[in-house]
């Protein structure tokens, strides 16, 4: 399967924000997209767009080689969508999950490609009712694709800590950080991407997958992180849907520096320094089951646990003279302020019940920092 990749710039950034419309009223998801939609008169490639679920709308920044510039494009997007959502008193959350609100209760889109998905997803298709952002990062050369997406789940646990914001699933508290995480790898051709090195190994597995009915499309490869090659780059999938603007970019930026690292260090000596799949599977489940308070297992001969938080600020430090040439010191640096504060997930749960982590997150969707 011949898949074409298109370059583009070199850690350029955009970003697609996946939003859940809630009822006012009744603090329940609202199956409203079509309305909403329709009165920002949305398409397929505008900037507000449809989702599978009908209680969804996903916010899609243009290409920007800043991650202030990408973040402010949203902020926009986001005042003409609460144009639309006002006179139906609806509301719109930056979350994982919905803190109470049931899945199987909500409606789908129709259609070939949706009916599709419905049909072969079953159950857990049915528990779809989450929200990601996504942050695709530039990348100026096919052949780098592959490494990069394959370093940069080795960066999981840091990705994930930072956005986690699903600790309520239909009114329970889950234990979890992340419980958007731990669902989404549920489905078909979802969770870590195989380590490959190189692109025809990544052409291969998609003929693969094609011959066995698996995809129609290669976006149909829903990995964590996956190169994008209609986009010319490299998509982290891994984080949750933030509310605030300044976790929007704190995630975008550690993305972006990560990916800038990892190309760097491959131009120097075409080597990516990886893990093996099952520490990085494992920190994967640390994160979402712990958020910060995580211990991540690291490649060292001696101390074989860190403190989430601990590798988080060494890779701050080490990521600082990137984030100087990329533009984006302030947005990484929030990391730490998360890691001491508390990322949504905290924030939810010190709301004391899932109702009243709702309204922390109508309060805080679309404004520039947490309430804390």
């Amino acid at each position: 399967m011949l898949i074409e990749f298109a370059p583009s710039a070199q850690s350029s950034v955009g970003i697609e924000w996946e939003l859940a419309l809630v009822d006012l009223a009744t603090g329940e998801l609202a199956p409203m997209a079509e309305e909403v939609l329709h009165a920002v008169d949305a398409h397929d490639e505008g900037p507000i767009r449809k989702e599978y679920l009908k209680n969804m709308v996903e916010l899609v920044s243009g290409v920007h080689a800043h991650v202030e510039d990408a973040v402010a494009d949203l902020a926009e997007q986001l005042r003409t969508l609460r144009t639309a959502l006002a006179p139906l008193n609806l509301g719109v959350i930056g979350s994982g999950t919905h803190p109470f609100s049931r899945s199987a209760d909500q409606q789908r889109f129709h259609g070939p490609r949706y009916d599709l998905v419905d049909e072969r997803t079953a159950y857990w298709g049915r528990q779809m009712a989450i929200c990601g952002t996504h942050v695709h990062v530039g990348v100026d050369h096919r052949d780098k694709s592959l490494p990069i997406t394959c370093g940069l789940a080795r960066f999981y646990p840091y990705l994930l800590a930072v956005s986690c914001a699903s600790p309520f699933w239909e009114g329970e508290d889950t234990g979890y950080a992340s419980q958007r995480t731990m669902l989404f790898q549920q489905l078909p051709t979802n969770g870590l991407p195989y380590p490959m090195a190189t692109w025809s190994e990544f052409e291969a597995y998609a003929e693969e997958l094609l011959a066995c009915g698996m995809i129609n499309v290669a976006a149909e490869i829903r990995w964590d992180v996956r190169p994008s090659p209609k986009f010319g780059t490299v998509e982290n999938r891994t984080a949750d849907s933030v509310p605030t603007l300044a976790e929007l970019g704190c995630v975008t930026a550690l993305t972006q520096c990560f990916v800038e690292h990892i190309s760097r260090t491959y131009e120097q000596d075409q080597f990516v320094d990886r893990l093996p799949s099952w520490l990085v599977r494992e920190n994967k489940w640390r994160a979402a089951r712990y958020g910060m308070d995580a211990e991540v297992i690291v490649p060292s001969a001696g101390r074989r646990e860190v403190p989430l938080r601990e590798g988080l600020a060494m890779w701050l430090d080490r990521l600082s003279p990137i984030a100087r040439d990329l533009g984006c010191e302030r947005e990484l640096a929030f990391a730490g302020e998360l890691a001491e504060h508390g990322a949504s997930y905290r924030r939810q749960l010190d709301a004391g019940s899932p109702q009243q982590a709702l309204q922390t997150l109508l309060k805080e969707t679309g404004a520039d920092s947490p309430f804390v």
